[in-house]
């Protein structure tokens, strides 16, 4: 299911994902991720019930859902390396549970450390364009940018705390995000996400700079500067919105909405 390079070392990593949120801000806070932490790419999920579609980037095609990784510091005991999963790909509602169980059958195995669901929510008065797998969450809306967590054990609620990040009192998390949340709930393992407000009507790179803001209390050994990509949001939004237009265009008519399998 997930096939990475050989050389690849997983022992006492923490594993990130980005997956489809809204505002575009997962994929956001992903690129952003690969670029500063000089992480490599180094494999994907493979299932034949996934679109048989390569997104290109820089000439290189890649799979759908695909993984980088590199070794920058974490503050969580132990933790020595990041495995990055991301896509732009809404998956498949019949494959969330057979593609979760085998990622966490994975990292038991590989000696994963934590993880982080980087994840948004829709902002007051503003409805995602998920498919209805967009969070619902019951906020003390600010005018600052708000932040809500939710941790799988004590331990990662206690972190979210000490990050200044408060804990999601009352919400529906649905799709891919919450079936990760929900089976490292059941094993009582170290994972926490963080959520954003964010604008659904474009590529919020705001929400995903004050996300990233936060990262640094987990990777202070790289300073992660989010005024840069306030400066590149509009170089990245472009390339982003490309990307998911031209995996819509490969995924074509009779399967059908492209919005039911890819965010955009």
């Amino acid at each position: 299911m997930l096939r990475l390079n050989s050389d690849v070392k997983t022992d006492n990593a923490m594993v990130i994902t980005c997956f489809p949120t809204v505002g575009m801000v997962s994929s956001i806070v992903g690129h952003y991720l690969i670029d500063h932490l000089d992480l490599e790419y180094v494999g994907g999920v493979v299932d034949p019930r996934l679109p048989s579609i390569s997104l290109i980037q820089k000439g290189v095609p890649l799979p759908p859902i695909r993984a980088y990784a590199g070794e920058p510091k974490c503050t969580l005991e132990g933790c020595t390396q990041i495995i990055l999963l991301m896509s732009e790909l809404v998956v498949p509602e019949q494959l969330v549970h057979e593609i979760v169980w085998k990622l966490f059958e994975w990292s038991k195995a590989e000696g994963i450390k934590a993880g982080v669901v980087i994840d948004a929510f829709a902002k007051a008065g503003m409805k995602g364009n998920l498919n209805g797998a967009d969070p619902v969450v019951d906020y003390d809306d600010t005018e600052e940018i708000d932040l809500v967590g939710i941790g799988a054990n004590e331990e990662m609620r206690k972190k979210l705390v000490s990050m200044g990040i408060p804990l999601l009192e009352q919400g529906v998390i649905k799709g891919i995000n919450a079936a990760i949340l929900g089976e490292a709930q059941r094993r009582g393992l170290g994972l926490m996400s963080i959520l954003v407000e964010a604008d659904t009507r474009f590529p919020d790179a705001r929400a995903a700079a004050v996300l990233i803001e936060t990262l640094n209390e987990l990777l202070p050994a790289i300073e992660l500067d989010h005024i840069p990509l306030l400066e590149e949001a509009e170089q990245l939004e472009a390339q982003l919105k490309a990307m998911m237009e031209g995996a819509a265009s490969a995924i074509g008519e009779g399967q059908g909405s492209p919005n039911s399998m890819l965010y955009g």
